[in-house]
């Protein structure tokens, strides 16, 4: 087995206390801003930052979907980890201010890929499936984030 790791990053034009906070509230915004390849969204417990366990299932690709259950830590400010208790999957966000005033994100995810044929695919393709779905992911969050007219 290996490590599967896939990496996103954006810059977004708002607060990075204020990203930080949109991406932590698995309530009201995440529902809003997952992409399509998310399902069966429900919060279990919690449901801002740490401590809180939500569902959902992944459509990586067509053929591979994944059920998540994860459960949220956030080990220092601007940092929040989703690790999932059906897989090795583990994805860190982490949020800081940049030069400008606004907030630098990046989403980092990594599990124990399969060995032989089938994980040279998958650490082949995976990760650029995943990206971009965070792609798509981090626009809309900087949608969301964008100061109201």
């Amino acid at each position: 087995m290996s490590q599967v790791r896939a990496v996103a990053a954006a810059h977004i034009h708002a607060p990075a206390d204020k990203v930080g906070a949109a991406l932590a509230d698995y309530t009201t915004v995440r529902p809003q801003i997952l992409p399509s390849q998310y399902s069966d969204y429900a919060v279990r417990s919690g449901g801002i930052g740490a401590g809180t366990v939500v569902h959902w299932k992944l459509a990586a690709t067509e053929k591979r979907v994944r059920d998540c259950e994860i459960t949220v830590t956030a080990p220092e400010d601007g940092v929040l980890v989703e690790t999932d208790a059906n897989s090795s999957m583990v994805t860190t966000y982490t949020v800081v201010a940049s030069e400008d005033g606004h907030a630098s994100v990046v989403i980092e995810t990594s599990w124990n890929g399969a060995g032989g044929i089938g994980g040279f695919f998958e650490r082949t393709f995976a990760p650029k499936a995943l990206v971009k779905i965070y792609d798509d992911f981090l626009g809309r969050l900087a949608e969301q984030c964008q100061p109201e007219d």
